[in-house]
């Protein structure tokens, strides 16, 4: 697993690799960006509404203390989206991958298994779906991870763990893909669920760094094409890696 690791990082600064960086980052930063801004504007015509409301039932003499409440909250608000913009890379990222999944997958395949078959491209529509929902998923679980976060000091360890999960079992489901069905693919995935949970860890570590957290599709999708590699064997001919019967599982 630590040789997946450094042979991911190891590639994600050679010369194929440059131009998915620059677009993977590119994309990552205008979604945060867009995110940022409707949030923000969301939240500022909030608080005009609730400014609105107040004055109404005050009267007009608390207009300036409302319109100081009002322009606290709204920073108060900016400032938190800046930081919720951190919390949120990992969905960020996750969306992000399902667009240049084959792109990445197919130059770790061609560099690193030569004598292989490389996979078969996945649809955009489905690289697209599972994106999105691990995204909503992401988002989901960070918001009941949050008030822990805040008010019982574990929040961060829970927060890591579930991004651990949630990205371990997007990338490496992405990788399967290209040679397995999507239940096959999701059954490999149960099968090696430790080993996919602990590699996730690895993806968790390198989301948390600041900055450097935009080039996770990069890591994310080549460390788990190292890793189904090691877990699935090589495919002869181009032929699926037999499963475990999923009755089973």
């Amino acid at each position: 697993m630590l040789a997946a690791a450094a042979q991911a990082l190891s590639q994600m600064l050679s010369p194929p690799f440059r131009t998915v960086l620059l677009k993977s980052i590119g994309l990552a930063l205008v979604l945060v960006v867009v995110m940022a801004i409707l949030l923000q504007r969301l939240f500022t015509w909030l608080a005009g509404i609730g400014e609105g409301m107040a004055e109404n039932s005050l009267g007009p003499g608390a207009h300036d203390p409302l319109a100081v409440l009002a322009f606290i909250l709204t920073l108060a608000a900016s400032l938190g989206i800046i930081a919720g913009s951190v919390l949120l890379m990992p969905a960020v990222t996750a969306l992000v991958a399902s667009f240049f999944v084959d792109d990445i997958a197919l130059e770790v395949e061609r560099t690193c298994y030569p004598d292989e078959p490389v996979g078969r491209a996945l649809p955009l529509v489905r690289a697209a779906i599972e994106g999105v929902r691990t995204a909503l998923l992401a988002i989901l679980i960070y918001i009941v991870a949050l008030p822990l976060m805040l008010f019982f000091g574990f929040g961060a360890l829970i927060f890591f763990l579930c991004t651990a999960y949630i990205l371990g079992r997007e990338y490496f489901e992405l990788a399967a893909m290209r040679y397995h069905s999507a239940a096959d693919a999701k059954a490999l995935r149960r099968l090696h669920g430790a080993t996919v949970f602990t590699a996730g860890l690895f993806i968790a570590a390198f989301v948390s760094i600041p900055i450097v957290n935009l080039a996770t599709p990069l890591f994310g999708m080549a460390f788990m094409v190292h890793m189904h590699k090691r877990l699935s064997g090589p495919f002869p001919g181009g032929a699926q890696a037999p499963t475990r019967d999923r009755s089973k599982l």
